[in-house]
């Protein structure tokens, strides 16, 4: 009966002139413990998709520009009734027409069907894929909409005003998220791991990530006007903050998806 190695779990042979043999079984590495590696997001090929693409900076900043006068004035106004509603409709269309759905080109986990060698594209499946992107936007509209009070509490804690202006602070706040984050959920949806690269700014730089990081630079420095001793009505709070916000973005999404494109910090 031949003798086993408990260490090895491999039989030992024993032959006289002939050395004692032994086999090891080394542990595969499970593909699991593979770093998650995000992929930059490719802006959809279509003429309309490539038209917004580069309209959209132009629109934002016009909404602004068109409703500064009003924000200096009544900023709480100016937000909720004029930026903010025309910021949705152009972020969600820019989302729809632009940009790729939840797990279709924004990871290397995405499963990309080709047609075959001589298929066309079924129209069935072209309209699914435009029902689920509206869809998408939705829901990505709502997820913006619950983050938005954890925004709040953050622009909290690096001083916004804690007892007064609170829903000046809330309205920037939604600006903030639906320009820097509404874009990231649609491409992205709730994946744990591509949000762990986002946070730990882990994630290479496209128009989705560069208008977030560049949203979020806008806001800080955005800020520093504020306390300057300039005695202008345009430094209150927090008109310098959102005009950060939206120049922050439009810089960061056109550097972003072009210059740098694909590089990481």
């Amino acid at each position: 009966m031949p003798l086993v190695d408990p260490i090895t779990m491999a039989s030992a042979v024993t032959k006289k002139g002939a050395l004692s043999q032994t086999t090891t079984i080394e542990p595969s590495s499970s593909p699991t413990a593979e770093p998650y590696n995000l992929l930059p997001v490719s802006i959809n090929q279509t003429p309309l998709a490539q038209t917004l693409r580069h309209a959209q900076p132009l629109l934002l900043s016009g909404v602004l520009a068109l409703g500064f006068s009003s924000l200096v004035k009544d900023p709480v106004a100016a937000m909720s009734s004029t930026t903010l509603p025309l910021t949705v409709g152009l972020q969600a269309a820019y989302a729809v027409v632009c940009l790729p759905v939840a797990g279709r080109g924004g990871n290397d986990t995405a499963k990309k069907t080709k047609p075959r060698p001589g298929e066309k594209p079924s129209k069935k499946k072209a309209k699914e894929g435009g029902n689920n992107a509206y869809v998408l936007a939705v829901l990505s509209l709502l997820i913006t909409a619950l983050v938005t009070p954890f925004v709040y509490v953050t622009m909290v804690l690096f001083g916004a005003p804690l007892l007064t202006h609170g829903s000046h602070t809330l309205l920037c706040a939604a600006h903030l998220s639906l320009l820097g984050l509404f874009p990231l959920f649609y491409v992205h949806g709730v994946d744990a791991s591509a949000w762990a690269a986002i946070g730990g700014f882990r994630a290479p730089l496209d128009e989705t990530f560069g208008g977030l990081v560049g949203a979020l630079l806008g806001a800080w420095l955005g800020a520093v006007p504020i306390p300057l001793d300039w005695d202008r009505e345009w430094q209150r709070w927090p008109v310098t903050i959102l005009v950060g916000i939206y120049g922050g973005y439009v810089l960061g999404k056109v550097v972003g998806g072009t210059l740098v494109w694909g590089k990481k910090f």
